[in-house]
C-alpha cells in the first residue's frame, strides 16, 4: 500500500522528533483522554497514534493494545493531510480502505473518525481516532466533540515536552 504524504511532511518528522513524543514512555494522561472518549462516543476503540517516516506509534489506546504498525495501512495519513476531523462511515464503501488489512483483519474496521493532532500551525504530529466494527455516522457535533479530545491530547504532548526539557 502506499499513502498520501503532506507538502511539509520533512517539517512533520523534524517536529515530531523534537517533541520526543516518540519515543517517551507512554503517558497515563493520553490512556486516560482515549478511555474518556471511547466511553463518551460509544465505540470499542480509541487510539492516540504518531505517524513518523514508516510506522504508525499507537502511543495510548484503549480496546486495544498500544504498540507500533507499518504506516502503509494507517488510516491516519489521510487525517494529518488537513485540521478537519476525517471521517470514514462504512469502509467497505471507501475504495481506500475496503482492501485495508485492518478492514479485511483485526481489528475489523468498519467506521473511523481521526482528529489530527495540530501541534503547530500545519504541523499535525498524528491523530486521535474512534474505531467501530459496524459503520456509523458522526456529526458536525461530534466532530467537534472529537477535536477538543485530540486538542487536549496535544497539551497534555507539549507539557510532557516541556517537563522533558527543563
Amino acid at each position: 500500500m502506499s499513502f498520501p504524504i503532506g507538502p511539509n511532511e520533512a517539517e512533520r518528522l523534524q517536529t515530531l522528533l523534537e517533541t520526543g513524543a516518540l519515543d517517551a514512555k507512554n503517558d497515563p494522561a493520553l490512556d486516560e483522554i482515549c478511555e474518556e472518549a471511547r466511553r463518551y462516543f460509544e465505540v470499542p476503540i480509541c487510539t492516540l497514534t504518531l505517524l513518523d517516516k514508516a510506522r504508525q506509534r499507537i502511543k495510548a489506546a484503549q480496546g486495544m493494545e498500544p504498540g507500533e504498525t507499518s504506516r502503509d495501512a494507517a488510516f491516519c495519513n489521510y487525517t494529518i493531510l488537513s485540521d478537519e476531523v476525517f471521517v470514514i462511515n462504512d469502509t467497505f464503501e471507501d475504495d481506500r480502505f475496503k482492501d485495508n488489512p485492518f478492514v479485511t483483519g483485526t481489528p475489523f474496521i468498519r467506521f473511523y473518525a481521526g482528529a489530527p493532532l495540530t501541534f503547530l500551525k500545519d504541523i499535525r504530529l498524528g491523530a486521535l481516532c474512534l474505531i467501530d466494527t459496524k459503520p456509523r455516522s458522526f456529526s458536525r457535533g461530534d466532530k467537534a466533540e472529537l477535536q477538543l479530545y485530540a486538542d487536549r491530547a496535544v497539551r497534555q504532548i507539549a507539557t510532557a515536552e516541556f517537563e522533558r526539557r527543563a
